[in-house]
């Protein structure tokens, strides 16, 4: 076994995506074992590999582990991107966790029926742009640094870029009115590891296109 983490889902974003930002952020090199039908998730069930029959899971120090937020947490406590003390962990939990609820939004547009596609658009950019951009603007401007919490790089930081370009690729211009998030978008994004993370031909995942819909459905239900 070569040590390296190994992650098993299918060839696209959904909720493993936030797990290779993390990965890649903290500079870890992971290797990649992509569902491709659904006899492959079935096989990992009646293995045993999987504790609640569910995949993102993560092949990492000896343990198969399941379950997105327990990766990701104990991946960030692992490489040191989960602040100083138990308050900083707090924040970067209160911070992330808004973060997912973006996301999840983000990442179901493409499910969405047709009819329903235009209204849905329009309930992400209203709660990107009223409820979550708003906060992390806030935060920005009150304590003058450079990461969320701190004033270290932490999974807040990277997590909060990811749902950025995503809510981007939505919309273009949904950081017209926020000028310290652009800032910060463009500073977290030249950290070396996130910069080498973004350029093409990484394991970054584009975002999921209509025609790919019907393959991943077929893996899961």
């Amino acid at each position: 076994m070569s040590g390296k983490p190994k992650l098993h889902y299918f060839n696209g974003r959904g909720r493993m995506e936030s797990i290779r930002w993390l990965l890649a952020a903290a500079g870890v090199e992971f290797e990649e074992c992509f569902l491709e039908t659904k006899d492959d998730l079935t096989k990992l069930q009646k293995g045993g590999s999987l504790l609640f029959q569910q995949v993102p899971m993560v092949e990492i120090d000896g343990m198969k582990m399941v379950q997105t937020r327990a990766i990701a947490n104990y991946i960030a406590t692992k490489y040191n991107l989960y602040g100083k003390d138990l308050k900083e962990r707090a924040l970067i939990d209160m911070y992330v966790e808004a973060i997912i609820d973006l996301n999840e939004l983000l990442m179901t547009h493409i499910l969405q029926p047709a009819d329903k596609k235009e209204q849905h658009l329009a309930t992400i950019v209203d709660k990107a742009t009223n409820r979550y951009f708003p906060v992390y603007e806030k935060v920005l401007k009150d304590h003058g640094q450079d990461f969320l919490v701190g004033n270290q790089f932490s999974r807040a930081d990277v997590q909060l870029l990811e749902t950025l370009l995503m809510a981007e690729e939505c919309k273009p211009d949904i950081l017209a009115k926020f000028p310290l998030l652009q800032s910060f978008k463009a500073r977290i994004s030249n950290i070396p590891t996130i910069k080498k993370f973004l350029q093409p031909g990484s394991q970054r995942k584009p975002p999921l296109q209509e025609k790919d819909v019907p393959k991943v459905m077929k893996i899961f239900h």
